[in-house]
């Protein structure tokens, strides 16, 4: 019997007064593109950390192959977490480094060493991003915002990982470049064959990345089903985020 690669149950995470995850349920399946939508603050970036380990939740499951990634610890904890590749919202590029150490640091945790052979897979990464061998020696600092999100790409991709995460991919990018993210996402997650969870707020970004969404809200998921049911969804959640209607259920207009 096949196993979500990934299943939430019951997660909640509150922080003071404010309950920021509220009993979140979600499965992702092998070989799927699950994006996570939702207005600021809707707490898809709580979410997306409690998964990746960087929070703890209040209660609750993680379940990574059937297995719980919250009671996980010590070496078992880090082996599966040496399956994740993330590309975080900002890139988060190290600037004292080189792009191709960037990119292979999952390999080297930074050290140092068998610097011609990692340099080699850096390029063969960055092709794969579009990137050519003249970007390797250049510092972060020196690339454009859609190179940069290239290069973290490429980071996050690097070490074949099964299950990629992605934190608002194409925020701060023009439209253009937005869809050049958007299409290598794409292409480099059915290269590696590999399980993705992406969190957006950007509707282009949704509908060329996912082939399911779900629609966090309150605390919860308030809908979930395939990309093209989307505009069809008969969910007042949805159907407001989608269309940027200040009328519906959201609160969020109001308080503006």
């Amino acid at each position: 019997m096949t196993l979500p690669r990934l299943s939430l149950r019951g997660v909640r995470k509150r922080f003071g007064a404010k309950q920021v995850l509220d009993g979140v349920d979600l499965d992702i399946w092998p070989g799927q593109s699950m994006v996570v939508i939702g207005g600021s603050g809707a707490g898809k970036s709580v979410l997306l950390k409690c998964v990746l380990g960087l929070l703890a939740p209040d209660s609750g499951s993680i379940l990574l192959d059937g297995e719980d990634l919250v009671r996980m610890s010590g070496r078992k904890r880090d082996l599966a977490r040496a399956r994740f590749g993330m590309l975080f919202q900002g890139g988060a590029l190290f600037d004292s480094l080189p792009v191709w150490r960037n990119v292979t640091f999952a390999l080297t945790a930074g050290r140092s060493g068998r610097a011609a052979e990692l340099r080699a897979r850096a390029i063969e990464e960055l092709a794969k991003v579009g990137l050519g061998a003249d970007v390797a020696d250049l510092k972060p600092a020196a690339l454009s915002g859609g190179m940069q999100k290239r290069v973290a790409l490429a980071r996050a991709i690097c070490a074949r990982p099964d299950i990629l995460f992605f934190d608002e991919p194409t925020t701060g990018l023009d439209p253009i470049i937005a869809g050049v993210i958007n299409r290598l996402i794409r292409e480099q997650v059915a290269a590696l064959g590999a399980t993705a969870l992406s969190i957006t707020h950007d509707m282009d970004s949704a509908r060329l990345i996912a082939d399911r969404v779900a629609m966090l809200a309150e605390g919860r998921m308030m809908w979930e089903g395939p990309v093209d049911a989307l505009d069809r969804s008969g969910n007042p959640w949805v159907e407001q985020f989608v269309e940027g209607r200040p009328e519906g259920p959201s609160r969020a207009a109001s308080l503006a």
